[in-house]
């Protein structure tokens, strides 16, 4: 479990630094964005029969990269949506 945590905190980083521009988010939210992309990587990996979905292999950690640098950008988009509400 502390192993799922760190790969998330260091997948949320990743797609982080690749999402170009600055995000507000905090350690939390780059956490929990981290954890639920290396849930998306490890099932797609899993369906694609490279691995287990809790095992940490080349192409699901790529995917899940890629899935947290996409949900990023929906967390962004979302909350500037809430802070453009709230003005109004």
């Amino acid at each position: 479990m502390i192993g799922f945590i760190v790969a998330g905190l260091v997948i949320g980083a990743l797609a982080r630094l690749i999402k170009p521009g600055k995000q507000r988010l905090g350690i939390l939210a780059t956490l929990l964005l981290g954890l639920v992309g290396s849930v998306i990587g490890g099932t797609i990996a899993n369906m694609l029969g490279t691995g287990d979905i809790w095992e940490l292999n080349v192409l699901g950690f790529v995917i899940a990269v890629i899935a947290s640098v996409l949900l990023i950008g929906v967390a962004e988009g979302l909350s500037g949506r809430n802070k453009e509400k709230a003005r109004h």
